[in-house]
């Protein structure tokens, strides 16, 4: 999911609408006459051109704080909305820069923080639309302003001016009497600022924002590139045949998913992850299961109108340009130098000292599988990737008696989600009550809001929930927040979303998902739960706006809970029965927790390793032979392939995870030894540790250093040993994270 750290990455989301996200938000506004006279918000009205007030800009009307402006609008209207946005903010901030008044905190970074209310509500709508609704108008439209956001950011950030305001009152920082929230954003804004090439010299800026334009270009396309291929591929089926292996339910979705694609009668498996990996998991026919794995496995990749090849090559070398504009020896060490890492060298310490190990329990896994597979002595055949997931599936049933089928039907995705409502509740007091009296519109017919209360039933935020795919909709699962919680405009509440891609079923029939579907939906709503419970001053310091290796600790921490007995015994019932799922299988699950994580963690660990060195090493002009060099190099197993191969990887190239992959592995060293504070005191649910992950974590944003939230809520700084007894590797004694 993208998340923005800072404001000076406030336009990632909009430059790249993305499968896995967050966006700097809109802040509600105040009456303008009760700015300060010098307050650039005192800026004219959102008036558009025909005369007559725009509502994508204006502040949300509605309750809670205003809502977005959903059905007020048509599509056309965005582009316009976003460039009036974009005006209206510069204008703010030459008011700022031009401030006659000795810069000082209030009048220019509180003012900072105030501008650019009208360009935010526009651009948290057209984030939406780029990530769920991307039809082609929407395209065209993300088309031609991609490069016109780039465009707007550097303009902010080289506004030499607001630099030297921003720098005067940074540099009288320690006479201040500041409190640590106020020091952190200024820190924040002022290292924010060099990072984004203020202190260059004007011809250097103008290199740094083609540059940047170059890239947003760029990174549109290979997202438009990747949409074109998972929207339009499938593998279709016409023989029932052909479907053994499947389960009933797998059927009926692969006939819905026909359907909807005007091919009635048929079967389809589209080219999407929820769609192919069950069919990779189940299907009995092996000639099909390779067609749809090199279907899914070769996005990006066609050597057509579509291939992605080239505009990763370029991206690679504007990036190295950037950085050595900016006076770092590769676009790694620039990336990483205001996250927890710091250095590339600290991540590729960590990943290879789980890599060795996780290539190792590979062999074994492949050992199970080929053993498995010799019984059937007609077929002959090698585990190849395409028979990984059908094979382990087979071994899992051997060695615990479990397959996904037996779990599956006490999966009801509406079950869960109300069991994500009671994990909400019993950590963090939370309520979630539903809006169906059409107060708050929609984008889509399938969304729907909740309002989250918090205790005494105190408003806390809004929570949108669009769980189906469709087409112009990104894969994946994702987070959204449309507005951060924030104090300097009022008391402003959040509204989050959570956004997936699971095969809308028949009226009136549950929907059933597979484990690693369930543990995605609690994990992206941990994202969700770190954006409700924000509770600062300063938007750009709230909920998720933290270093992007640590965004995904709170996330990963969460999918931990769906494996707990209270979740499990009230919310994992049969979707025919009701029967809450039997304490036999519970226990059968528990066992088999390890189980595949050779296979887990090399497919992930692959595409972290091929994203840092894509970063550190001299541009590639042939990404498909550097992926190719650089997993042989690894060791990589022939077994299996990389979770995203490169001309698909779409958090590195169109979703602001470049050189940052590796976070779900940091993050994870957090999440495994945050979760032993509950087992080391009375179990998950333990109250103390829940007030003190609330207090020291999820409440906090960005106001404090990510090392120092860790080490208040755990006592210490963390070590690798967590994380490798939960994927069941050894421990190396010598290393660890901290």
């Amino acid at each position: 999911m993208t998340f923005l750290p800072r404001r000076s990455a406030m336009l990632a989301f909009a430059l790249a609408a993305c499968a896995e996200s967050q966006k700097k938000p809109e802040q509600p506004a105040m009456p303008a006459a009760t700015l300060p006279a010098a307050s650039p918000l005192a800026a004219a009205p959102a008036i558009a051109p025909n005369g007559k007030t725009d509502p994508l800009l204006i502040p949300w009307d509605g309750p809670w704080g205003g809502v977005p402006p959903f059905g007020k609008f048509k599509v056309a209207d965005i582009e316009k909305a976003v460039e009036d946005g974009m005006a209206q903010n510069l204008l703010e901030i030459d008011q700022l820069a031009g401030n006659p008044q000795a810069p000082d905190y209030d009048n220019t970074i509180v003012a900072f923080e105030r501008a650019g209310q009208s360009f935010n509500r526009a651009v948290s709508v057209y984030g939406v639309y780029t990530s769920t609704m991307n039809d082609d108008e929407m395209q065209k439209i993300q088309t031609s302003l991609s490069p016109k956001l780039a465009e707007f950011q550097d303009k902010i950030y080289q506004n030499k001016k607001l630099f030297e305001r921003v720098a005067a009152v940074y540099a009288k920082r320690d006479s201040l009497k500041l409190s640590p929230e106020q020091q952190r954003l200024l820190w924040l804004d002022y290292t924010g600022f060099v990072r984004q090439g203020a202190k260059l010299g004007d011809a250097a800026k103008k290199k740094l924002s083609d540059l940047n334009q170059e890239l947003a270009t760029s990174s549109t396309r290979f997202t438009q590139n990747l949409l074109a291929e998972e929207g339009s591929q499938m593998v279709l089926i016409d023989n029932e045949a052909d479907l053994a292996g499947l389960s009933p339910g797998l059927r009926e979705q692969a006939a819905q998913a026909a359907a909807s694609h005007a091919k009635p009668g048929q079967w389809a498996i589209l080219n999407t992850r929820s769609s192919t990996d069950p069919f990779l998991t189940f299907s009995a026919r092996r000639e099909l299961r390779e067609k749809v794995w090199r279907m899914f496995i070769m996005r990006g990749d066609n050597g057509d109108a579509h291939d992605n090849n080239a505009t990763i090559a370029k991206m690679l070398d504007l990036r190295l340009q950037k950085a050595r504009l900016l006076g770092y020896p590769t676009y790694a060490h620039w990336k990483l130098e205001d996250q927890m890492a710091k250095t590339p060298e600290r991540t590729i310490e960590l990943m290879e000292a789980v890599w060795k190990p996780a290539v190792a329990r590979v062999h074994e896994e492949v050992a199970d599988m080929q053993a498995l597979a010799n019984k059937d002595r007609r077929a002959k055949i090698k585990i190849e990737p395409w028979d990984y997931r059908y094979y382990a599936e087979k071994v899992r049933k051997a060695k615990y008696d479990l397959d996904e089928n037996d779990t599956k039907p006490y999966l009801q995705l509406e079950k869960l989600r109300e069991g994500m409502f009671h994990v909400a509740g019993e950590l963090f007091g939370f309520k979630f009550v539903p809006i169906t009296d059409g107060s708050v519109p929609v984008y889509q017919e399938d969304v729907r809001v909740w309002e989250v209360q918090g205790e005494g039933g105190k408003h806390v935020g809004l929570w949108y929930f669009d769980p189906y795919a469709r087409a112009g909709k990104n894969s994946g699962a994702w987070m959204n927040e449309y507005r951060s919680q924030q104090r300097v405009i009022g008391d402003v509440p959040v509204i989050v979303s959570n956004n997936a891609n699971f095969v809308k079923g028949k009226p009136g029939e549950p929907v059933l998902i597979s484990w690693d579907d369930a543990t995605t939906l609690f994990h992206e709503f941990g994202h969700a739960l770190h954006g409700l419970n924000s509770n600062v001053t300063y938007p750009s310091l709230a909920g998720t706006n933290v270093p992007r290796d640590y965004v995904e600790f709170p996330s990963q921490l969460l999918e931990r809970w769906l494996s707990t007995r209270q979740v499990l015994n009230k919310y994992a019932v049969h979707y025919q029965t009701g029967q809450p799922i039997p304490e036999a299988l519970v226990k059968k699950i528990e066992k088999s927790k390890t189980f595949n994580q050779g296979f887990i963690t090399v497919e992930y660990l692959s595409a972290a390793l091929i994203d840092m060195k894509l970063h550190l090493l001299p541009p590639t002009s042939d990404p498909r032979q550097f992926e190719k060099d650089t997993l042989t190099s690894l060791g990589m197993p022939a077994e299996l392939v990389m979770r995203h191969r490169t001309a698909q990887f779409h958090h590195v190239f169109g979703d602001g995870y470049e050189a940052g992959y590796y976070s779900y592995l940091w993050a994870d060293t957090l999440s495994a030894d945050a979760y032993e504070a509950f087992t080391e005191a009375s179990g998950p649910y333990d109250k103390g540790v829940a007030k003190r992950l609330r207090d020291d974590i999820f409440s906090v944003g960005n106001t404090v250093d990510p090392a120092d939230g860790y080490r208040a809520f755990r006592g210490r700084d963390p070590g690798i040993g967590a994380l490798m007894r939960k994927r069941g590797f050894a421990s190396p004694a010598s290393h660890a994270s901290n």
